[in-house]
């Protein structure tokens, strides 16, 4: 298991998160790649590698995407055959949670969730975002994902090399990795996990604008190509599973 960290100018929880992953995780490789956050975050950085973790540095912020893909193939080209969970390094994504989310993909053998409820001290503009971008993939769809922009993400090897084939550089990237998973029938898993917000969420680096419009930029096209008939269909790596239902990736077990 490679579990890929992408960071900008990341925090204090970043090192002893490295710690706590490496030990839940007996045998995993944690790999933090950082978008281009200068020599500011050299320190964090520097105590990540002291944990344990291989850190990968992008001279220029290029966004989320960029950092996964080049996560994504650093792990298929160094740790050829290994699954990757992606998870945020904001100090949103428990432990536990991360574990949960990896058993389930191990056991289904299909990319899996980690889905957040929303519910108690959940800011504003979150719950909002979520309910609208929730209604609006499923009409899109058909497919009820619980929470398309979660970070906490499960997916196995085979997967990987599509993965760094996805278009995207900032928080898009995400929703259309997502969108052409269900597009082409792929059982997506999806696994309850505890909301976790700290400071009003100030260490997330969303824009609730511009990335807002990135998100919607891909659902918007994938209506249009539906309204139109033209076909969605995308060509992904058999991983031994069955064409989803039309909701399958609603299941939660």
């Amino acid at each position: 298991m490679i579990v890929l960290v992408p960071v900008y100018r990341p925090g204090d929880r970043l090192p002893p998160l490295v710690g706590d992953l490496r030990a839940a995780l007996p045998g995993a490789d944690v790999l933090v790649v950082d978008d281009g956050s200068g020599p500011s975050a050299a320190g964090v950085l520097r105590a990540a590698r002291d944990r344990g973790a291989t850190v990968l540095r992008r001279r220029v912020n290029r966004g989320k995407g960029v950092v996964l893909r080049t996560g994504f193939r650093y792990a298929s080209t160094r740790h050829p055959g290994r699954d990757v969970v992606c998870v945020d390094a904001d100090g949103q994504h428990g432990v536990p949670d991360v574990c949960r989310v990896v058993d389930r993909m191990r056991a289904t053998g299909a990319p899996a969730l980690g889905v957040r409820e929303f519910d108690g001290e959940v800011p504003a503009r979150s719950r909002f975002g979520n309910a609208a971008t929730r209604v609006a993939f499923r009409l899109v769809t058909g497919r009820d994902v619980r929470d398309t922009q979660t970070g906490l993400r499960a997916y196995p090897a085979a997967l990987l090399g599509w993965l760094t084939t996805i278009p995207g550089d900032r928080f898009e990237y995400e929703m259309t990795v997502l969108l052409r998973m269900v597009r082409a029938g792929l059982p997506v898993e999806q696994v309850d996990i505890v909301t976790r917000y700290h400071g009003d969420n100030s260490g997330s680096h969303f824009s609730a604008l511009a990335d807002s419009v990135r998100i919607y930029r891909p659902l918007a096209a994938s209506a249009v190509a539906r309204a139109t008939g033209r076909s969605e269909v995308d060509e992904v790596p058999a991983i031994g599973l069955s064409p989803a239902g039309p909701f399958a990736a609603g299941r939660t077990r």
